[in-house]
């Protein structure tokens, strides 16, 4: 911090778009979750504004008590038809419905199988359960498969993963995690946040990409990157909801999502629905930064999403990128330990529908000149 490196906490006083405004400054934003870029749809603010005039701002209490509107079902009825599944559940966000979920199923003699990579929300959820973690090799299926075989028979298990990793960029291997779950009786809960709006054929998920949601029994996904607003959501068939609706206690003992949220993510849902050329867009704006970025020397690792993990290994020198990037009006976020290795801090990049050629043309010329001046690129 007295090196005047630090990047965290830097306020926008502008809209989420592909420029914000950060003290006074227009800056290129190369670090938002916002994936269709529809934070700042005309279309979905006012279905945001609407709601508040008729809903008003808050509901004043849980779901489980007093907090429940039409528009939380209507909601939880189109997400369940998104993925696939006979229910779903709206928790307020999207780290509560891992803690909420996962805390409610596993019990003192059970088992939650994570990925050394998953989310915080998943590694918070098992921590709060009662039953014993359990953690394999990011995405290596064998060493899952060896952990799984080795526990009791007839315990119950639960498999948590996410389905894009949210610093690597790449995907789990949803086919060979079906398989490994039934072979063992396990269930099976992935967590969409980074895939939905942006895997699958209409921004259903990694489940869909793969042709698998009737094969998973949990699928859950937040409403804070591609869908615009905040919140989160699990979806399953009825019986499994109706549990959740009564034990898990990040939903029965946490206010309502607000109506503003509820009507901006049903209005997300319409232009997604409605506009495939966004996710279209969305990939090609994907291919034309990463190679760019290998074009010159950089590495992005296995990333195969809009999330694009830029190597550059030094933790001091990761700073310094970010901060001459920033200085010459490009954001971005470093990974730094201990999100990383200690030789493998990274800077993540992320890519919007509604980036131009000229914007991410701009970017990568900025990105090649401080890299070359730093060293970076031979």
């Amino acid at each position: 911090m007295n090196l005047g490196l630090y990047p965290y906490f830097r306020p926008i006083s502008s809209e989420q778009d592909t420029e914000v405004i950060i003290d006074g400054k227009k800056m290129l934003m190369l670090g938002s979750n916002s994936y269709l870029g529809l934070t700042n749809d005309a279309r979905v603010k006012k279905a945001a504004a609407d709601a508040v005039m008729k809903f008003g701002t808050g509901c004043a209490g849980s779901r489980f008590l007093n907090g429940t509107l039409s528009i939380h079902e209507e909601l939880e009825e189109r997400l369940a038809a998104l993925v696939g599944k006979e229910s779903a559940l709206l928790f307020s966000t999207g780290f509560m419905v891992n803690q909420g979920v996962i805390s409610a199923l596993v019990g003192p003699h059970d088992y939650i199988i994570t990925d050394k990579l998953d989310h915080a929300s998943i590694v918070d959820g098992a921590r709060l359960a009662f039953g014993r973690r359990i953690k394999y090799e990011h995405n290596d299926m064998a060493g899952l498969e060896k952990k799984v075989q080795a526990l009791p028979e007839d315990s119950g298990k639960l498999i948590a993963v996410d389905g894009v990793f949210s610093m690597d960029g790449d995907i789990a291997d949803i086919p060979r995690l079906v398989e490994i779950a039934e072979a063992s009786g396990a269930l099976l809960m992935v967590d969409e946040a980074h895939s939905i709006g942006v895997l699958g054929k209409h921004g259903e998920g990694s489940t869909a990409h793969f042709g698998m949601s009737d094969r998973v029994q949990l699928i859950m996904g937040t409403f804070s990157k591609s869908l615009a607003a905040i919140g989160g959501f699990v979806a399953s068939d009825k019986d499994m909801i109706h549990y959740l609706r009564h034990n898990a206690r990040a939903l029965m003992f946490s206010a309502s999502p607000p109506p503003a949220m509820v009507a901006a993510v049903m209005a997300a849902l319409d232009i997604m629905e409605k506009e495939p050329e966004r996710l279209e867009r969305l990939w090609h704006n994907t291919k034309r930064m990463e190679n760019g970025l290998k074009e010159m020397g950089f590495q992005t690792g296995a990333s195969e999403t809009p999330i694009l993990p830029v190597e550059i290994g030094d933790y001091m020198k990761t700073f310094e990128y970010c901060k001459k990037l920033n200085d010459n009006g490009v954001f971005v976020n470093p990974v730094v330990p201990p999100a990383v290795q200690p030789d493998q801090s990274l800077i993540r990049v992320s890519l919007m529908a509604t980036h131009t050629d000229k914007q991410i043309d701009r970017a990568l010329e900025i990105f090649e000149r401080i890299g070359r001046e730093m060293g970076l690129l031979s």
